[in-house]
C-alpha cells in the first residue's frame, strides 16, 4: 500500500508503516529526523501522487483549544483561518482513506466532531495526551496495550527550544497500531 504520512518530521508513523512492507513517505517543510523516504516541501505538490492511504497531521497551533486565550487575536490576523483552510484541504484530498489528527480543537466546531479520540496510555504509554481523529473509510483504532501511570508530562514540560517538536512527536504505540490496523487494508 502507498502511504502518505503528512506534515511528518520524525518519520515515526511513517517508519511503523515501512516495517510493515508499505511504500510508505512522509512529508513536512522541516527535514525528517530519521533517514527514510521523505519528501520536504509542501505536502500538496505530492497529494494526488496515487496515494493509497493518509495519515495527517496538520499543525494545531491556532486550531488547539489549550490555546483558546489567543484564538481573538488569531482570527483578526487571519493566522487560525489559515490552519483551518489547511486542515480542510487535507480532509477535501483525493486519498480514498485518511486518518487526520489534531488535539482537542476548534475544527469540532468549524467541521464536525472526531470520529474517535485516543489516549497515549490505550497504546503503551503512561500518558494522557487527548488526540483527536477524523476518519474516512477507516474503522476507529482499537486499543493494544492500556496502562496505568496516566501522567501530563508532555503538558508540564518545561519551556526549551525542543519543546514543541517532543510534543508533537506521534507515540510509538499509536504509530504501531495505525499500521497494524490500517496497513492491512489492502491485503
Amino acid at each position: 500500500m502507498r502511504v502518505l504520512i503528512a506534515c511528518e518530521y520524525s518519520g515515526t508513523v511513517r517508519d511503523a508503516f515501512i516495517a510493515r512492507g508499505h511504500d510508505a513517505m512522509s512529508c513536512d517543510l522541516l527535514p525528517t529526523d530519521k533517514p527514510g523516504p521523505h519528501y520536504q516541501g509542501d505536502v500538496f505538490d505530492i497529494i494526488n501522487d496515487g496515494w493509497d492511504l493518509m495519515i495527517a497531521h496538520p499543525p494545531c497551533t491556532h486550531l488547539a483549544v489549550s490555546g483558546a486565550r489567543h484564538f481573538e487575536a488569531k482570527r483578526k490576523d487571519g493566522r487560525q483561518q489559515e490552519a483551518i483552510n489547511f486542515f480542510m484541504a487535507l480532509a477535501n484530498s483525493p486519498i480514498e482513506r485518511y486518518a487526520i489528527e489534531n488535539p482537542v480543537c476548534i475544527i469540532s466546531t468549524v467541521w464536525r466532531k472526531p470520529d474517535q479520540i485516543i489516549q497515549p496510555w490505550q497504546f503503551g504509554h503512561g500518558e494522557t495526551k487527548a488526540t483527536c481523529l477524523w476518519l474516512k473509510n477507516l474503522t476507529p483504532l482499537k486499543p493494544t496495550d492500556v496502562v496505568d501511570g496516566r501522567e501530563q508530562r508532555i503538558h508540564k514540560m518545561p519551556p526549551g527550544p525542543n519543546r514543541w517538536k517532543e510534543r508533537s512527536t506521534t507515540f510509538q504505540g499509536i504509530a504501531d497500531a495505525m499500521a497494524a490496523q490500517w496497513g492491512g487494508l489492502n491485503d
